[in-house]
């Protein structure tokens, strides 16, 4: 089996106050094919700094069924390296969402590129936050300072 483009992603919640917000924004690009889930896992971290791991057929029933359509093919490709990694950086009395997903709106591209022999040799998701900052500088400000507006 072939797969695109490969991600993971970390998401925290302070206060284990996951509320359920992120299941209809997810669930709309994994039914479109923009992304399919290839492994999903739960990280809890108490006050204590005592750390639970739990995956998706370890959840209550409400939250299973909320998740159970977005990752209909998990597999176990996330190891117990990558949880234990997740578990140090978390806080206290925090959980987190450790997803791996595929790329689907890539595949037929890196194939492009693939077969063009060409590679990519360089690539970094940038943060929002930095984005924003170089969204909001003035048109010449930045780069009359020498400066890039996103690195």
């Amino acid at each position: 089996m072939s797969l695109g483009p490969v991600e993971y992603m970390v998401i925290e919640f302070p206060g284990n106050q996951f509320k359920g917000e992120i299941i209809p924004a997810l669930r709309e690009v994994v039914d479109k094919g923009v992304i399919r889930i290839i492994d999903l896992v739960f990280v809890r971290k108490d006050e204590l700094g005592n750390v639970s791991v739990m995956e998706l057929s370890d959840l209550q029933k409400d939250a299973a069924s909320a998740f159970a359509p977005l990752a209909r093919d998990t597999t176990t490709l996330l190891a117990e390296d990558d949880i234990q990694k997740v578990s140090d950086i978390i806080e206290k009395n925090s959980s987190a969402a450790l997803f791996l997903f595929e790329h689907l709106w890539a595949k037929k591209f890196r194939d492009a590129v693939l077969n063009a022999h060409g590679e990519v040799i360089a690539g970094e998701r940038i943060k929002k936050e930095k984005v924003d900052a170089a969204l909001a500088w003035r048109p010449g400000e930045l780069e009359a300072a020498g400066g890039s507006r996103v690195s």
